[in-house]
């Protein structure tokens, strides 16, 4: 590799970059989660505690869409970053491009056989008392309707992240992120519907791909697309179908609990549960404004400079500790007090134990991200996919067998487990295979 390239691919891997990458990214997830926490309770009170419960699956539902792309949206992150490191800029180009393209048409695919299937997997899999169901059946098609939108913006932003743009990116998330918790809101003052508030969910999310790809036409002119070379995307789907299996088994971990609760306790449940898992996983904010920064940084170095790729593993993990574990040594002990002064007293006393089990799990779950995109930028996210798959083979059965013993309590036992084998599983691969 030619010397400039070489000092180009260490400055992309270097402190300055990591440190300025993970501020922006925080405060992109930091500011608008703050006024998520004052939010909540007035969201709680308007919606009723039963619509409340739908729309946690409606935003779990949304998660859920980014297997939407087949993994492509990831492995177009560490692709592109891998030829940038590389200096191979045009390629890089042609490859978005023909990854966008292809996302659209899987994407709007499965949006429809979504939409088309709702109400028989709303009528059979939850339940909906009677004056909800048509509402919720609305309003949920109207999110299968935007998943599109979902997949776009999310191989959109890894565009961004490639190029490492992310105070551009940051600076519009902050304002459209903050709308995405106030809209609803607005929006209830105005129509007490489930309705009003998914159209308020996907307007953010059309202005973040308005905005996302205007960003990216600074570094991808035209977004690659009349450069398109599909041949390029072979490397990408093959990452992809292990970053697919990998996402799909991560999202269903995540939420299968809150729909098995659904169907053998009732909405009032989900929503006791729900509301404290939300909660903590919002910690999330922390290793993933951390890795992030880092996947694509490790995908332009491991190669060439691995000392660089070390160094950075560590500073990651050692950021990701020292911010999240104050915040489960403080929850643990003052669960019940936080959902108190937050959200009155049924939930403190509906959620209150949930929460002290989560906050146990939540330091390990957010120390598992760093091995995690290790393992993903050097390309064996086969690793992480099948080690997912042999806990969701575990831990469901798990969940599902607890829940009539030690109600929503034992869900939450499965789920804090599942995040601790999950740590030492992904450290152990990681420190293999590099």
């Amino acid at each position: 590799m030619a010397e400039a390239q070489l000092s180009e691919t260490a400055e992309r891997a270097g402190g300055k970059r990591l440190v300025s990458g993970i501020l922006w990214n925080g405060l992109g997830r930091g500011l608008p989660l703050l006024l998520a926490l004052v939010i909540t309770p007035f969201l709680v009170s308007a919606l009723g505690v039963e619509r409340w419960g739908l729309f946690t699956l409606a935003l779990a539902l949304i998660g859920i869409f980014g297997v939407f792309d087949l993994g492509l949206g990831m492995a177009l992150t560490r692709g592109v970053s891998e030829k940038l490191g590389s200096g191979a800029v045009e390629e890089a180009r042609a490859m978005i491009g023909a990854t966008l393209l292809a996302l659209l048409g899987v994407s709007c695919v499965m949006s429809a056989a979504l939409f088309l299937t709702v109400p028989w997997l709303l009528s059979k899999f939850l339940n909906v008392p009677e004056g909800l169901q048509q509402e919720a059946i609305t309003a949920f098609k109207l999110l299968a309707a935007g998943a599109p939108l979902v997949v776009l913006n999310a191989a959109l932003w890894g565009v961004l992240s490639a190029w490492q743009r992310f105070r551009l990116a940051n600076l519009v998330n902050i304002p459209l992120n903050t709308f995405y918790y106030l809209g609803p809101l607005l929006v209830l003052f105005f129509w007490n519907s489930l309705i009003g508030v998914m159209l308020a969910v996907l307007l953010v999310r059309l202005l973040s791909g308005i905005a996302y790809a205007i960003i990216a036409q600074r570094d991808v002119p035209g977004l690659g697309l009349r450069d398109a070379r599909f041949a390029l995307m072979r490397p990408l789907l093959r990452q992809g179908i292990w970053m697919s299996l990998s996402g799909a088994l991560t999202q269903f971990l995540l939420y299968a609990d809150r729909f098995i609760i659904g169907a053998m306790l009732t909405l009032s449940a989900v929503a006791f549960y729900a509301t404290p898992l939300d909660l903590i996983i919002r910690l999330w904010i922390v290793p993933v404004a951390v890795t992030q920064t880092m996947l694509p940084a490790i995908a332009s170095s491991f190669r060439e400079l691995p000392q660089n790729t070390a160094l950075l593993v560590k500073r990651g993990a050692l950021i990701v500790m020292l911010l999240s574990l104050p915040a489960s040594l403080i929850l643990i002990p003052g669960a019940e007090l936080f959902l108190r002064l937050w959200l009155g007293e049924a939930f403190a006393a509906g959620g209150g134990p949930v929460l002290r089990i989560l906050a146990f799990g939540i330091f390990f779950s957010c120390l598992a991200f760093v091995p995690g995109v290790l393992l993903e930028a050097i390309g064996r996210p086969d690793v992480t996919a099948k080690f997912s798959l042999g806990l969701a083979l575990i831990f469901l059965p798990l969940s599902a067998a607890l829940l009539p013993w030690l109600g929503i309590e034992g869900a939450a036992m499965a789920w804090a487990a599942r995040c601790v084998l999950d740590c030492m599983g992904r450290c152990w691969a990681a420190a293999r295979l590099y």
